[in-house]
């Protein structure tokens, strides 16, 4: 038992010899390596994403302008169609009829004038002899004049019913992309319970997108746009399509339409029970794209913020309402600091105060540093979704 002892107490030394060595070792230990982001310093345009709803450049719907059964339909639904092609035929028969009675009625009508301007023709040199009274001859005249106006009031009918036949066939008003039809072959269009509306042709190379801002963000607008020119600068490069394209669309997915648009006009009047401001712009369409009837966001840029500081948000730490970043100073120290925030881009954010171009700000390590701590900054890979 004794031997036991006195071979422990001898290694003792090196048991604390070799604690000394680990705690050495952990000392000596390099500080952690923390993905960081510089701030970056650039001129940043502010957009403000407004709803807005696609119409085609010309969405002409397809009326029944006669009533009657519909007889064939000529294209397909969803497909692009002609100006002057035929889409719908509805039964001519009962506007072939009543064509055919109109010309019975022109015949007619000639009939009569014929014959009361034979009986004017008999009449004048009879009464240049007295043959036949004055009053005579000019009911003679009358009778003629009146003759000829039925003529030509039932041309006028023929010609109206030759009208009405024509309806009988629609035919596109326009080169553009049909939709779905709203009554088949065999149903009674043209009156109530059938719809008078049976489709619509949309020209969609361009297409329109309706919007509303409000009436404060309008007279915002209108002040930035018109700061450095004169009334009639504005007009001309109004006129002359010179201002620049500022409006983007944000399609029901989230990603960024890749035409820009032109804003067409801005309506006359604020709506009263909204307080705001209906604005159409278009969009180029080449690919077909863009749908009469879809929603989207409308990006309009609203003005433009010099030398803004940004970061990304994912390197903002909230506490109950007050913004701070975990920067990493010069001897690689992380330093906790309170910010001022301003307007969000996308997954960046603009910072008014608190940061310095070319700070060195923590991100996706917010949970394992802390302030105080030394550690090593390694450039972090982040890129943004919305560049600038």
């Amino acid at each position: 038992m004794k031997s036991l002892s006195i071979a422990a107490f001898a290694l003792l030394p090196f048991l604390f010899l070799g604690s000394c060595k680990d705690r050495e070792q952990a000392l000596q230990m390099p500080p952690p390596e923390v993905p960081v982001f510089e701030a970056q310093q650039k001129d940043v345009p502010i957009f403000n994403d407004l709803a807005g709803q696609i119409f085609g450049q010309q969405d002409i719907p397809i009326r029944a302008r006669v009533d009657g059964f519909l007889q064939k339909i000529s294209f397909e639904e969803g497909s692009r169609v002609k100006k002057g092609q035929l889409l719908y035929s509805i039964d001519p028969d009962p506007f072939l009829a009543e064509v055919a009675a109109m010309e019975s009625q022109v015949t007619e009508a000639r009939t009569l004038m014929v014959n009361s301007k034979n009986e004017l023709d008999r009449y004048v040199p009879l009464a240049a002899m007295n043959a036949v009274s004055q009053s005579d001859l000019d009911a003679a005249r009358a009778t003629y004049e009146a003759a000829r106006a039925n003529v030509d009031a039932a041309r006028a009918n023929l010609e109206q019913a030759r009208i009405r036949l024509g309806y009988c066939s629609i035919k596109s008003p326009i080169d553009g992309l049909i939709g779905a039809t709203q009554a088949r072959e065999g149903e009674y269009v043209g009156r109530s319970p059938n719809p008078v509306i049976l489709n619509t042709v949309s020209r969609i190379d361009t297409a329109r997108v309706q919007f509303s801002i409000a009436e404060a963000k309008y007279l915002e607008l209108f002040r930035a746009y018109t700061a450095n020119r004169t009334p009639e600068e504005t007009r001309r490069e109004v006129r002359e399509g010179k201002m620049e394209p500022n409006v983007q669309l944000i399609l029901a997915d989230g990603s960024l339409f890749e035409e820009k648009g032109r804003v067409d006009f801005v309506n006359s009047q604020i709506n009263a029970s909204t307080g705001s401001l209906l604005i159409q712009a278009s969009f180029p369409n080449p690919n077909g794209m863009l749908r009469p009837g879809l929603y989207a966001l409308v990006r309009l840029q609203l003005g433009l913020a010099e030398d803004a500081i940004l970061i990304p948000q994912r390197c903002l730490v909230e506490l109950q309402g007050q913004y701070s970043v975990l920067v990493v100073d010069s001897t690689n120290t992380v330093v906790s600091r309170p910010v001022e925030t301003g307007q969000k881009i996308g997954d960046m954010v603009i910072v008014e105060n608190g940061l310095s171009a070319g700070d060195k700000v923590v991100i996706d390590a917010l949970q394992k540093v802390r302030s105080g701590m030394q550690v090593q900054p390694v450039p972090s890979e982040f890129q943004s979704k919305n560049p600038l």
